[in-house]
């Protein structure tokens, strides 16, 4: 049999859900967002330089930087960047900028001992510390010790590198409160997987407006046959916000219809699916059989974003079964959604498009879009520079 999932008690999120949008004069009645957030360029500017700076943003997985001095470069926010592992073990990022005349160091992935810039040579440690440059020496109190690349907050949680251009930022464990416990327990393995697949899926809507339709199942029964009869039971479907993530939980369907074997001795969650949404831009997901997958949002442009779907498993290791739920998911669940997110993005920015009532149920459930609420009151304090935790 399947296992319900316990809802967990969660925190409060920090300010009042009723202040995401304007009522009709009924406290009971919360409109969503207007059109603008979702097609400004003004606001997709804004959040470029403010939200996405300010919050954990995926970078990539410890895998890419197994040994010393492995490293990958990236971009987050308009910012190049790149992460690597020292001597001492510790992934380490820094901004993809020399300290001399702004050259980029690296690109995409590799090893090397030092961090050698291109253009004139400078060299630094792989802490970031100047090593050497050429003449430099002759250049009276030269000041070396105190020239650094510049570095970027970084966590690992279970082995997915996270990273904030706030260096004053919280702690992950105090933007997403119980998340890191609950996802080891849901996967036992989770520390020793490795991306087996990626999928890039491009979408011509902003990227909050997939993010919306991510957050609520609301839609769920109507749109996602495969999912709602296969995988979940709409019917105890929930969303509930915990600090700055949403989670999900739901009871299974009937688990001897599932198209791959699932081992339900193996562990306590292995009859089970929960998702923890990481405000602003991932994901992690786990279907039944202790099978994690993650969604990472990559917005590109008012109207225009990719999601990455990542697939994994122990080691790395090949898996039929992996690649053929990715393929599956990829046909059904992430192309139907294709089709709602752009439809929704046409009609933001119709001229007879009036923001309606969120459906919020009291006893909130599959048809309640409280998950929504928390979600634009999390996208306006974005956009009005409210602070989220700092």
């Amino acid at each position: 049999m399947s296992q319900r999932v316990s809802k967990q008690p969660v925190p409060a999120t920090t300010t009042s859900a009723t202040s995401v949008a304007a009522s009709d004069g009924n406290d009971s009645v919360i409109r969503s967002l207007e059109g603008k957030y979702y097609t400004s360029p003004e606001i997709f500017a804004a959040e470029q330089t403010g939200l996405l700076t300010r919050t954990w943003q995926f970078a990539g997985h410890v895998s890419q930087v197994e040994n010393t001095g492995d490293y990958f470069a990236f971009e987050m926010s308009g910012e190049r960047l790149f992460c690597l592992r020292d001597r001492d073990g510790e992934v380490r990022t820094f901004y993809n900028v020399c300290q001399h005349r702004a050259h980029e160091l690296v690109s995409g992935s590799g090893n090397s001992s030092l961090i050698v810039c291109p253009y004139h040579a400078w060299t630094y440690e792989l802490t970031g510390k100047l090593r050497a440059g050429p003449n430099i020496r002759s250049v009276p109190n030269f000041p070396k010790s105190e020239i650094c690349l510049t570095g970027v907050r970084t966590e690992v949680f279970h082995g997915f590198i996270f990273v904030n251009l706030d260096p004053d930022a919280r702690a992950m464990d105090e933007w997403f409160p119980g998340v890191r416990e609950q996802l080891g327990a849901f996967v036992p393995q989770i520390d020793a997987l490795k991306p087996l697949e990626w999928v890039e899926i491009p979408e011509q809507c902003n990227w909050k407006v997939s993010i919306e339709n991510y957050s609520e199942c609301y839609h769920c029964s109507l749109n996602h046959r495969t999912f709602a009869t296969g995988v979940v039971k709409p019917e105890t479907y929930d969303i509930q916000p915990q600090g700055y993530c949403l989670r999900h939980t739901t009871e299974c369907q009937n688990l001897d219809a599932m198209t791959y074997p699932i081992d339900l001795d193996s562990n306590a969650y292995a009859g089970s699916y929960s998702s923890w949404f990481l405000w602003p831009t991932f994901s992690f997901q786990v279907y039944p059989g202790n099978v994690l997958n993650t969604y990472h949002w990559r917005p590109h442009g008012p109207e225009n974003c990719t999601v990455w779907r990542g697939w994994f498993t122990e080691g790395g290791v090949d898996s039929e079964v992996i690649r053929q739920l990715a393929v599956q998911d990829r046909e059904t669940t992430v192309e139907e959604d294709i089709h709602l997110v752009e439809s929704v993005q046409r009609g933001l920015k119709s001229r007879g498009y009036v923001p309606g009532p969120l459906v919020l149920d009291p006893g909130c459930g599959v048809n309640s879009e409280h998950s929504i609420r928390a979600l634009q009151q999390w996208m306006r304090e974005g956009v009005e520079g409210v602070s989220q935790l700092g």
